[in-house]
């Protein structure tokens, strides 16, 4: 790929990186990553995917922005109060980044549809707010043999991890084998969350999108981070795939998306 000279002073501290060069940087322009929720932990991910130059960013979201996100999602501004979250997602990546193309997925993702928008990408970025959600794009990305990063928050507490089951690693399912009974487990509108920590675990997870994409470093596939803001901690644990898993284990269960229902907003 030719750069221009623009590109070449845009894109310059990636570019003398020898994990990166011209080579990657070129990679990262042709690369599609869909982003699951433009909310507390899509915004920095998509802010850091956009300046990176990935080419094509599609982000999944029906919600509007609403006053109270502004204390974590930093894509969106008081300006634009009202306006559908995608749609101030493609502003914000416009003044970004001229070379990024944002495709707004003005919905929300459910069984239908869930095949079709996930199989357009190279890789996806979950960071939506409910198990509901986070169960579907699980399964509707092993279905579809795309990567999955993912990431979750709720109030001074993150986790992280990738997973490739098609390529030997766990898959969500053989974290958690199934959702939790409802109200069991609250939402951050319901126990809060510190802002900031959105930003930390969002550019994690666009940090380990960007690895997936470039091949480079140690995937975080078959690793559970966990963060502990209080403490400031940072903890690995090594997750195995389970052999009973019902998604991707030796007998599954779970063959097709049938099973699930409707998700909730995935706003975060």
């Amino acid at each position: 790929m030719d750069f221009s000279e623009e590109q070449i002073r845009r894109y310059a501290r990636h570019i003398i990186l020898p994990e990166v060069g011209g080579v990657g940087q070129a990679r990262l322009l042709s690369s599609k990553v869909l982003v699951i929720g433009a909310g507390g932990l899509g915004s920095p991910a998509i802010l850091y995917l956009a300046a990176a130059g990935v080419g094509t960013i599609g982000v999944v979201d029906d919600d509007e922005v609403d006053l109270s996100n502004l204390q974590r999602q930093v894509l969106h501004t008081t300006s634009r109060i009202g306006t559908p979250k995608v749609e101030s997602a493609a502003q914000a990546v416009a003044d970004i980044n001229p070379d990024v193309r944002l495709v707004a997925h003005h919905t929300r993702l459910e069984p239908g549809n869930a095949l079709d928008i996930i199989g357009g990408y190279d890789i996806v970025a979950d960071g939506s707010d409910n198990f509901a959600t986070r169960f579907l794009v699980n399964d509707a990305c092993f279905f579809a043999g795309k990567p999955l990063v993912s990431a979750a928050i709720l109030r001074f507490d993150g986790q992280l991890a990738t997973y490739k089951p098609r390529q030997g690693g766990p898959c969500y399912r053989c974290l958690f084998r199934e959702p939790p009974p409802p109200g069991q487990i609250p939402t951050c509108s319901e126990a809060g969350v510190l802002g900031a920590i959105a930003g930390t675990m969002g550019a994690l997870q666009a940090t380990e999108v960007l690895k997936e994409l470039l091949g480079v470093g140690e995937s975080m596939a078959g690793w559970l981070l966990i963060y502990d803001a209080l403490s400031t901690a940072f903890r690995k644990v090594r997750v195995k795939p389970d052999p009973a898993c019902p998604l991707c284990g030796a007998e599954p269960t779970i063959t097709d998306l049938s099973a699930h229902g409707s998700t909730a907003d995935v706003c975060g």
